[in-house]
């Protein structure tokens, strides 16, 4: 598909870059049949070099995280989120969407290739600033400790195993491999040195880098995946460890928003906002919205949407879900982070100003008020369903233009390519809180207590009442819709025992099958290092 195609150049020269990088470091040369060969061994990083690197490992952040394929296709398109339909030609890409949606991927996936070696090749970098003849100093050894924590953290979340390169150690051994408790605990390592040398980072502030906060979050992530990771129950001790953490990022003056919710994802200063990625939100904003839906940004790519299930998560008409003449107050019952369908661009005639918030359904028009149309003339008014144009049956291919709930989280009256992606937010650790209370921490306040004070937060439009009781489900349906489109949803899914279960499209034999919950290692790399062990079912 053209407009991905286009996108996936910026991922390839970050990704030449970072290679580039790491044969600089080791002095590795290119022999007469094209091999890359190691002519000496790593012998450390100056203080200039290792400042260096750990500004290449932030740019190369921005690439894995900005993406709308790789990290954020293997986290939202793999779950009942999101999904890309083909569309006559369009967002066929030989399958390599459907493929994610339907768990029905191979180990030689393209975008499973690629998370595997841009989060392994952070390690990597991030070890030699380590290694012991590096000279970084005291805040780079920090940032390097959190990066390759984060690195680690994320194969080990998709992949269940961990290779790790002791740089130190002849570069011809192969990698040790870490699983389970050994990860855990290397990763829980890393974060609490980072801890030591970290700078605090500020609500409000321009928290574009690593932060003790910004390992506080990881830390508790880690720990309250602790259980999935290590085959185990759930420690009631970790689910304290959780609720302090989190405690500690309140302490720091970072707390939940209640003036606006969208407003969040604006560049402006907020208190939710514990790390962002300098990195353009055009993928947030134009891959789901149609051709014609906007010229900012010279209009959309009309490709990913989500299932009406997901869609139906919120309060709200489900099958329709506008805002009235000022564009702000919901008239369909629902809650404010489902946002709405204005019926006109704002009385500035802002450009982006026609396209709503949150879930787009039904009519759409124009900054006018006209009601737009697709490229065949037909009304532009988007479906719940996702059907082929030959059959009229539910289908993944041979889609109309309109198929598909719309994601607008971002959204282009405030820049189509503002570089302000959210990574970690307040509102996250605030349910990591509330779920680990939940799970057994131990706590004055109670999960119920705080999942009511987020939605009490979120009752912008008075449609957000609080839950009189809390289950399992609440807390799952709750992280829905505070945080699509943040690439959590995997990640919660597998937590909560949901991963594996049955949703629109889903290929039959991956309903209830555990291995999907892991993907595969990529067959070239268990290949090349003997101490990889492909993943069951794969």
């Amino acid at each position: 598909m053209k407009n991905n195609r286009k996108l996936n150049v910026i991922g390839r020269l970050l990704l030449l870059s970072i290679i580039t990088v790491t044969y600089s470091c080791t002095d590795l040369e290119i022999d007469s049949t094209g091999t890359a060969t190691l002519a000496d061994r790593f012998n450390g990083l100056t203080q200039e070099e290792s400042e260096s690197q750990v500004g290449g490992m932030y740019n190369n952040i921005r690439g894995y995280v900005g993406d709308q394929a790789n990290t954020f296709a293997l986290s939202e398109v793999t779950t009942d989120a999101f999904l890309i339909p083909t569309r006559g030609s369009d967002w066929g890409d030989n399958g390599i969407w459907r493929q994610l949606h339907q768990h029905s991927w191979t180990p030689d996936h393209q975008f499973i290739t690629t998370v595997w070696n841009q989060w392994n090749q952070q390690q990597i970098l991030a070890s030699e600033i380590l290694d012991e003849r590096s000279d970084p100093t005291a805040e780079d050894r920090a940032q390097a400790h959190f990066m390759r924590a984060l690195g680690m953290y994320v194969i080990l979340d998709n992949f269940g195993q961990v290779p790790f390169r002791d740089t130190s150690l002849d570069p011809v051994i192969d990698p040790e491999v870490l699983t389970g408790i050994d990860a855990v605990n290397f990763i829980e390592a890393d974060i609490q040195a980072a801890l030591t040398g970290l700078p605090d980072a500020s609500a409000g502030g321009d928290n574009v880098r690593g932060s003790k906060e910004a390992a506080r979050y990881l830390y508790a992530k880690l720990l309250l995946n602790k259980h999935i990771y290590t085959s185990s129950t759930v420690n009631a001790a970790d689910m304290t460890a959780v609720v302090n953490l989190v405690d500690e990022i309140a302490a720091q003056g970072f707390g939940l928003e209640s003036s606006g919710y969208f407003d969040i994802f604006r560049e402006s200063a907020d208190t939710e906002t514990i790390w962002y990625i300098n990195t353009g939100v055009g993928n947030r904003i134009f891959n789901g919205l149609h051709y014609n839906s906007t010229t900012a940004g010279g209009g959309g790519w009309n490709g990913f949407s989500t299932l009406a299930e997901y869609y139906d998560l919120f309060e709200g008409d489900m099958n329709q879900n506008r805002l009235d003449a000022n564009g702000g107050n919901a008239i369909d019952g629902q809650e404010e982070r489902r946002g709405g369908v204005p019926p006109s661009g704002d009385a500035a005639g802002t450009e982006g100003s026609n396209v709503g918030f949150g879930f787009l359904i039904g009519q759409q028009f124009d900054i006018d008020g006209t009601p737009l149309q697709d490229r065949a003339g037909a009304p532009l008014a988007f479906t719940r369903e996702f059907t082929s144009t030959a059959t009229g049956q539910s289908s993944l291919v041979d889609n109309n233009e309109v198929t598909g709930v719309r994601v607008m989280k971002y959204n282009p009256r405030f820049g189509g390519f503002t570089e302000h992606e959210i990574f970690f937010r307040y509102s996250d650790a605030h349910l990591m809180k509330a779920e680990a209370i939940f799970r057994g921490g131990s706590s004055s306040e109670t999960a119920l207590g705080l999942v009511n004070e987020l939605r009490a937060a979120r009752n912008g439009n008075g449609n957000t009442p609080p839950l009189a009781t809390l289950t399992e489900q609440d807390l799952i349906d709750e992280r829905g819709r505070e945080l699509y489109a943040e690439l959590w949803r995997r990640n919660d899914l597998i937590r909560f025992g949901q991963y594996t279960r049955d949703w629109e499209f889903k290929d039959p034999s991956a309903v209830n099958n555990a291995d999907k919950q892991l993907f595969p290692i990529p067959a070239s790399q268990v290949i090349l290092n003997p101490n990889l062990v492909q993943n069951p079912g794969y």
